[in-house]
């Protein structure tokens, strides 16, 4: 397990109470588990994705990570329609667990409103949560 200051948390993200990050580019949201999730997870072995046009309140269940020592819901950070997933992790799960914000993002989503994420957490006021 990483040390807090061990974790990989990028200023430019948005990052949930449940350990999801968002980030906004061009009119889409992409959003991931981010370094402390995929670190206490350890070792992922399955990622359960949504379908594209499924959509999604803020807060909805919208698959889940499977790894070696347990299974966690993935709950969407930002109301809106799925429009892209990772179809790289279906054969290659470990994608999340290499690079949780490039290669081992989740989905993609047309936000219905993309000031939701005002009310996600920064980087500095996520670390003091996980500081408790």
């Amino acid at each position: 397990m990483k040390e807090m200051d061990q974790l990989n948390l990028p200023e430019d993200v948005k990052y949930t109470e449940d350990h999801e990050w968002a980030k906004l580019e061009n009119d889409l949201v992409t959003v991931g588990i981010n370094d402390y999730a995929q670190d206490q997870l350890g070792e992922i072995v399955f990622v359960e994705l949504p379908e594209v046009g499924d959509s999604f309140s803020k807060g909805d269940e919208f698959g889940s990570v499977e790894s070696v020592k347990a299974v966690s819901e993935m709950y969407i950070p930002i109301s809106g329609e799925i429009v892209e997933i990772n179809e790289d992790l279906e054969d290659a799960p470990e994608l999340v667990n290499n690079d949780c914000y490039k290669g081992g993002w989740i989905i993609k989503v047309k936000p219905e409103d993309p000031s939701e994420l005002d009310g996600l957490m920064d980087k500095g006021p996520y670390l003091d949560m996980l500081k408790g």
